[in-house]
């Protein structure tokens, strides 16, 4: 068991299942790496990172129908690492979906978005300048 975890301001986890998780594992590696996120747990039917969870469709966490395309965002630091995930996806795999840019959900919105190797659109997004109360929330065991 892990003694300690940090986990984020909202969502506990995510999972993701995918066909061909070679693929997909070398596509989240690059736009984890870009986006300073460590990747763990990995073996031949699934990874992690933070709160996303990525499976294959026989693996024991994930049971039932599989379903349709998600949308997931990460948080990025500040714009230049919004447009190293967008560069890291599409050199590991992504297809673009919105280059980096300002978008008009609120003023300072900077996002780019990549369909994953399963047709997945995943975000990254600098909400602008802002001051944080913590960088995580910590759980010990």
């Amino acid at each position: 068991m892990t003694p300690e975890l940090h986990r984020g301001r909202f969502i506990d986890h995510i999972g993701l299942v995918v066909r061909d998780l070679a693929a997909s594992k070398a596509f989240y590696a690059a736009v984890f790496e870009a986006l300073e996120i460590p990747m763990g747990g990995s073996d031949e039917r699934n990874f992690w990172a933070d709160e996303l969870f990525v499976s294959t469709s026989d693996s024991e966490e994930v049971r039932g129908e599989l379903t349709g395309r998600q949308h997931i965002a990460f948080q990025a630091r500040d714009r230049a690492m919004v447009d190293a995930f967008h560069r890291a996806a599409l050199t590991h795999g992504g297809r673009d979906n919105g280059a980096p840019g300002e978008r008009s959900y609120h003023p300072g919105y900077y996002a780019a978005f990549v369909l994953d190797p399963d047709g997945n659109n995943i975000e990254a997004v600098f909400h602008g300048e802002a001051e944080r109360s913590a960088a995580s929330v910590r759980i010990r065991y």
